[in-house]
């Protein structure tokens, strides 16, 4: 672990000052998503910031070769240590440079176990996350390998989905195209170039969509974040967002992402007048046949076990949570 240092970053302009290194490091990260990038942890933090910034940073001379971004949050149990984008991000991990894999987790876990906190809590550990190898000596840890449920589609074919969809959702597909066909003509755009524009049509449909029902996620708080997030994903080439039409009226929005050679469905919302057109499934079929054709190998539907996941072929994925406690605050 020679000339590896660890610093602990407690200050939002210094957590700001990190993004150039932290985009070269993430793309190194063959296991990182989109929600390990900096596109969207930096607005969770300035959006939220729930506790106090605790997050390290591990360099070899002037490169960044590992990050945690962790806070402290104060609880009734006592001092948690929680990961930057808790709640709104699917996939939690730490950075490690794969040259620097080892050395890196454990300078991470020594420069952890400096700090106070009666409890490490790290969930929605994908099975390929960094942050599963590592070891914290004398802590005792739970580990649950069932956490939440992210059903995901393997992708074979082509833009027909004939090689990876089950041909009843296909046909489903067809009938409600053709139906929404009827009411008019139908479009269907990427909406990503304009952030501000493709939120605020989502924000309409996603609260039309849930009307008087409650299990909205859009809160005033998630819609600020979302709109500081959308403009650095889609500068990055991540965000995959897509607008419906029928006969002008927009009655559709789709929002994901595509990284390497994966896509992910993180949010929709529709007119619930076009419930009978579909144009979620619609979408959601559009967003499947492009990330085909952008030579995804698998459509990531990510956590949530709706039943109208399964429809489209996908099988559960579990992710990890790991919980370390400390007896008494050091």
């Amino acid at each position: 672990m020679s000339g590896l240092r660890a610093d602990v970053i407690g200050d939002q302009d210094a957590l700001d000052g990190l993004e150039q290194h932290w985009w070269s490091l993430w793309s190194q990260c063959g296991s990182a998503t989109p929600f390990q990038s900096p596109a969207w942890l930096l607005p969770w933090w300035r959006t939220f910031a729930p506790g106090d910034l605790s997050a390290i940073a591990v360099w070899n001379g002037n490169d960044l070769v590992g990050l945690a971004p962790l806070y402290l949050e104060r609880h009734t149990s006592g001092l948690r240590l929680l990961p930057i984008g808790i709640s709104l991000s699917d996939y939690l991990d730490i950075l490690c440079a794969p040259k620097f894999e080892e050395a890196v987790g454990t300078l991470i876990a020594e420069t952890v176990l400096s700090l106070k906190w009666s409890q490490w809590i790290l969930p929605d550990l994908s099975g390929e996350a960094a942050s599963l190898e590592l070891l914290l000596p004398g802590i005792d840890e739970s580990r649950s390998t069932c956490h939440a449920a992210c059903p995901v589609l393997a992708l074979a074919g082509d833009e027909t989905l004939a090689g990876c969809v089950p041909a009843r959702r296909r046909r489903q597909l067809r009938r409600a195209l053709r139906a929404a066909q009827r009411r008019g003509r139908v479009t269907i755009n990427r909406a990503e170039a304009a952030p501000e524009i493709f939120l605020g049509q989502l924000i309409r449909l996603h609260d039309a969509r849930w009307a008087g029902q409650g299990g909205g996620v859009l809160t005033k708080s998630a819609i600020e974040f979302h709109r500081n997030a959308l403009p650095r994903l889609a500068a990055s080439h991540l965000a995959r967002c897509w607008l419906m039409e029928i006969d002008g009226a927009v009655v559709g929005a789709y929002y994901g992402f595509h990284h390497r050679d994966r896509a992910y469905a993180y949010l929709g919302g529709f007119d619930p007048s076009y419930a009978s057109e579909s144009p979620g499934a619609i979408l959601i079929g559009k967003a499947i046949a492009e990330a085909v054709q952008d030579g995804a190998r698998e459509f990531d539907f990510l956590r949530g076990r709706e039943s109208y996941k399964y429809s489209w072929g996908a099988e559960d994925r579990w992710t990890v949570q790991r919980v370390w406690t400390r007896s008494a605050s050091p």
